[in-house]
This record gives C-alpha cells, structure tokens and sequence, in this order.
C-alpha cells in the first residue's frame, strides 16, 4: 500500500481507540488511513509469547467491565475464547506470607479508604487522594502500592473526582489468546501504514498538513489518538499550537504499570489462577499472579514510582526483584525453579511514555477539554478522553468510535 498524497481523515495511532475510529468510518463507507508510528497494532495493547508455553500480554490483559466492553463482541466474532474465571484477586489469595486475620484487615482498610474516596467525592470538591488514607493505619503502604496497580500512580498524584468518576462494573473477564493478539486481529484488515510517526499536524490552511517520517499528508479531518504523554512533551507539535491541549493532556499524564512473566519449572507446588503476595507494609512491592490460564510461570505485577525505578535500573531489574520477592514469601527452594521470560518497559517505550492516564487533583475535568474537537476539523480519541471508562482499551475504543461520530456529523 503505497504511501497517500491526500485523504479525506487521517487517524494518528492504531490502539484501541484508533482502532475503533477506523471501524467505524469504514462501516460508513468514509476514506481514511491509520498513521501507526510502531510496526503493530495495538497500542498498549501487546501479546507475546514469552515462550512456547507461555502467552504474555505485555500490557492490557482484562476486559474490565466486560458487560460493557466493546471487545468482548470482538473477541466472539473473531472467535476469540474469553475465560471468565474470577480474577486472582482477594479471594484468589495462596500462601502464608499473608495471613487470613492480616489480609481481611488489609482488605477492610482499603475499602474503608474507598468509601471515604466516595463520599469526599460527593461535595464535588477536588483533592489528592493520600487526604483520606487514616492516619497512622498500619497498611497505608499498601494501599498505596494497590493504587499504583489500579491507576498507574500513588494516591498523592490521584484526583478524587477523577477517581469517583470511573465506572467499574466488577466483571473482568480475559482473552485466552491475548488482548493484544485480539486488537492484532481486529486491526488486520484496517489500510494502516506502519513504522510512520507523525510529528507535525498544520491545520493553518483549509485543509490539514501531517508532517510523518513517511512523508507530507493533506487531509480534511484528523482523529489524534496518541497517548497523553506525547502530547504534553510535543512528540507531536501542532500548528498553530494548542496550549489547552498541551496542558490538559499533561494534567492526564500516563502512569506505569508493569508486568514481568518468569517461567516456572515444576509448576504443580502453585495453584492455578492463584494470587501470591505478602504483608510487606510497604509501597515498594509487587503482586503475583500464580499460573495464569493454567501455564508454567508467575506474572509479576508492578506499578507507579516503584515500577519507573526498577524500569530506570535496566533491562532484567523488574524479574531480578520479582524473584527475590517470591522467594522471601515462599522460600529459597523455589528460586531454582522461576526463570525470566519478558518484563514491559512502557516508560520506556517512545510511543507510550506510560501505561494508562489519570487525573492530576484539580484536573478532573480536563478529560473532556482534551475530547473537545478543534474546528470540527482534529478530533481527539484515547483512553484519556473517556469520561468513566478511561485507562481501559474499551474507554480507548469507545473513545474513537465517538469521535468518528464527530467526524460524520461534521460532514453533513
């Protein structure tokens, strides 16, 4: 597919959202083309396997809110098998590095906190979220910690507007093959042209100029799905510029999530589906998910500021910790049995910069100044711009059908 001169809309990003534009217009029968500076589809969203046995989604792996979730209908018409098995939280907890009596305290604190986050929420007020930790509760840590798994940061950088406004439906389900490899697979018969980063939009004239490393495209409309994190650093620069743009999308800064997988020889010690982690009493930990779909290895999971330290300490830090960790909880024994397979660096990634959004306390509200079309003509996707689904791929995907909804309202 030889590089165009012109389109009618051009979508910038071919994740979730760009990918849920992209459907949309084409089932309207609207030319476009999908600008994907990486070599994939998918975003965020990354399967890979880790080793013969072993699939490892790199980044989203749960389809939060499935009875909501745009991709759970994907995945049924790809004939993708959805496992609907409880997650391998709370009740999923193995082990005695954390006992039942100090478990049920954690998990009775954490919800306490979230009421507190709820009802503060309420007098529509903004304030950072560590407001409302209870003073001196033993397991602020790790309360903490689980903020970092669920938003990407700890609760001092958490809106609690923002925060109250997600809307959780309890019902997270998997894709047995991979999100990522689901979103490949969804994306597979888009005209996507790869390895093309843009880094100049020009909407000074009528029509639009796209500066990519491909080349220079005109266009009528844009629909700009790009993490937040790029354009608050001006990754990709606009012309005129967009200071409103630049600063709610740095008020939506990415937090970090990240995963490592280990492979585990003589897996039957483990149960299947199992959560392992202990009572640290601390931030700086990580959480286990024990034979995921039933295979022989360990996902680690680690987030906020802990996670941009070990991602800072190089390549192979995240699963030299993980190990460490489950052998302090487990014993010595089993380090002979755990091996590193793959980690994600989303930090790292110069197309990511971060894992999924969350509102600065103030900023609730920027979520929808970072939806707002410009002239009818630059639309914005993004899980960041979804209202009560954000750092989610379905919040993403919803995100780019709306705004192809715009872009066909604006042609009528």
């Amino acid at each position: 597919m030889s590089f165009p001169s012109e389109i009618e809309v051009a979508i910038i990003g071919a994740g979730a959202a760009g990918l849920g534009a992209a459907h949309a217009l084409k089932r309207a029968g609207v030319s476009f083309v999908v600008l994907e500076a990486r070599e994939r589809v998918g975003g965020r969203g990354h399967t890979v396997m880790a080793s013969p046995e072993v699939t490892f989604d790199l980044g989203c792996g749960w389809l939060h809110s499935a009875d909501r979730n745009a991709f759970v209908k994907v995945a049924d018409e790809l004939h993708f098998e959805i496992d609907r098995k409880l997650p391998p939280w709370r009740e999923r907890a193995w082990g005695n590095a954390f006992p039942p009596k100090d478990r049920d305290d954690f998990v009775r604190s954490l919800d306490e906190f979230f009421d507190r986050l709820e009802e503060a929420a309420k007098g529509g007020v903004d304030h950072p979220a560590n407001l409302y930790l209870e003073a001196g509760n033993r397991w602020n840590p790790m309360i903490d910690a689980t903020s970092s798994y669920i938003n990407g940061c700890e609760t001092d950088r958490l809106s609690i507007l923002d925060y109250d406004a997600y809307e959780d439906t309890s019902l997270n389900w998997r894709v047995r093959r991979g999100y990522g490899a689901l979103m490949a697979a969804y994306g597979a018969s888009l005209p996507v042209h790869f390895n093309c980063a843009v880094t100049l939009i020009d909407h000074s004239a009528k029509r639009l100029r796209i500066e990519t490393s491909q080349g220079t495209l005109l266009a009528d409309k844009a629909i700009i799905t790009v993490p937040t994190n790029l354009i608050a650093q001006e990754a990709i620069r606009f012309f005129p510029a967009l200071p409103e743009k630049v600063d709610a999308a740095a008020n939506l800064p990415l937090g970090l999530a990240d995963k490592v997988m280990l492979a585990l020889d003589e897996p039957e010690f483990f149960p299947v589906d199992g959560n392992l982690r202990g009572a640290t009493m601390r931030t700086e930990m990580g959480t286990y998910h024990l034979r995921p779909f039933g295979q022989p290895s360990i996902e680690g999971f680690f987030g906020g500021r802990f996670a941009q330290a070990l991602e800072d300490a190089g390549d192979g830090a995240i699963a030299a910790h993980a190990i460490d960790e489950i052998v302090s909880f487990v014993g010595n024994d089993v380090r002979r049995k755990l091996r590193p397979l793959k980690e994600s660096r989303w930090a790292h990634d110069p197309f990511a910069r971060g894992s999924y959004s969350h509102a600065l306390p103030g900023h609730a509200g920027k979520r929808a100044v970072l939806a707002a079309p410009v002239d009818n003509r630059l639309l914005f996707a993004g899980e960041a711009t979804s209202p009560n689904f954000f750092s989610t791929a379905h919040g993403a995907h919803d995100s780019g059908e709306r705004a192809a909804r715009e872009v066909m309202a604006a042609r009528r």
